[in-house]
């Protein structure tokens, strides 16, 4: 069995996980009326506790293992995570591909202790081949069938995706927390002011209506697998779908030149125009959303310092190198949101 909660070992804060060691885990998973086998193998997240916790009935969990999600305390509501609950059985309801949590107990949001959790089935997956065009078409439709079921109705409790949310707010913190550097301080606050101006006039000039996302649509997201009933891309981890604009499920799956990036984009939409439609003008926002990313980056690792996984992760956090590099970043995108945005055909 596999330790998962991370002590200190200076003496300093416990961190938000110090209470959820393998045996609450399991009584955890017993609460919901699965019988946990003993089990327990720690999964790649840093936001929350996710965890591949075996149990001894699988014709009611459909497999030997269930995937454990305990959500990291204060971040989200109940009715926040209840919202993303929702939108997941919205998705498999219509046959989207997303892997929604198991109704267990009659519910799909469990408490145990300080700690909410759900669990969801185990899903495997290989990072899909973007390189591929007739990939990435087919990943489009997908997203384009998500977003179909997304402009349905907005959320009513979770956050939207804009330059306050993603940019001017995580700013302060850094700025009110003094994580920055003080010979770095000036210039950093400086730019990533400038940089949130701009995107803040790209989003008051690129009108759009907001509509639940994905929010986190990465590669790392976005499972591909040929095996099973629906060979394919699937979709995991909708802990930050928000409201907001279509271009934020599809920017992150853009990479190289410019000119790569729109063969890539022409990809993408040709599927997702079967399934929904993009308004052009959204690709405004493609590197005005990347820079407010970085900066919003920077504010998670620092809010979550008090967690003794992050120092073990970043520990390279504090030092001056890291802040020249983000420096060094916001004036590319500064020079990046001044172009013209990508065109499609």
């Amino acid at each position: 069995m596999t330790r998962v909660a991370i002590e200190p070992e200076d003496g300093g804060s416990p961190g938000p996980y110090a209470a959820l060691t393998p045996e609450a885990i399991l009584d955890a998973v017993d609460s919901t009326g699965l019988r946990a086998s003993g089990q327990v193998q720690a999964l790649n997240s840093y936001e929350n506790r996710v965890l591949q916790v075996g149990v001894e009935d699988p014709e009611r969990a459909a497999d030997r293992f269930v995937v454990a999600k305990f959500y990291r305390p204060g971040r989200w509501t109940e009715a926040q995570i209840l919202e993303e609950h929702g939108f997941l059985a919205e998705l498999v309801e219509a046959e989207v591909p997303a892997v929604a949590p198991l109704a267990t107990g009659g519910r799909t949001l469990h408490r145990f202790g300080d700690f909410l959790f759900a669990l969801f089935p185990r899903r495997g997956g290989r990072t899909p081949e973007l390189s591929d065009e007739k990939v990435l078409e087919r990943i489009g439709r997908f997203v384009g069938r998500l977003h179909a079921v997304g402009a349905r109705e907005p959320f009513a409790h979770r956050i939207a995706l804009d330059p306050g949310t993603f940019g001017a707010d995580p700013l302060r913190y850094l700025e009110e927390s003094d994580w920055l550097p003080l010979e770095l301080a000036a210039v950093y606050r400086g730019l990533a002011r400038q940089c949130v101006e701009a995107a803040r006039s790209a989003f008051a000039a690129t009108p759009f209506r907001g509509q639940r996302l994905h929010g986190d649509c990465h590669p790392g997201n976005l499972l591909w697998s040929e095996s099973g009933p629906a060979p394919g891309p699937h979709f995991v981890d909708f802990d930050d779908s928000m409201n907001g604009p279509a271009v934020q499920d599809l920017w992150m799956l853009l990479s190289g030149s410019r000119q790569e990036m729109q063969a890539q984009l022409a990809a993408l939409l040709r599927g997702y125009g079967l399934f929904a439609r993009f308004d052009p003008r959204q690709t405004a926002l493609i590197e005005p959303l990347r820079t407010l990313r970085l900066i919003h980056y920077a504010a998670w690792i620092a809010r979550r310092w008090n967690d003794p996984a992050f120092p073990a992760a970043f520990p390279w956090f504090g030092e001056p190198r890291y802040w020249e590099a983000r420096i060094l970043e916001l004036r590319e995108q500064q020079a990046a949101m001044q172009e013209p945005a990508l065109e499609l055909p």
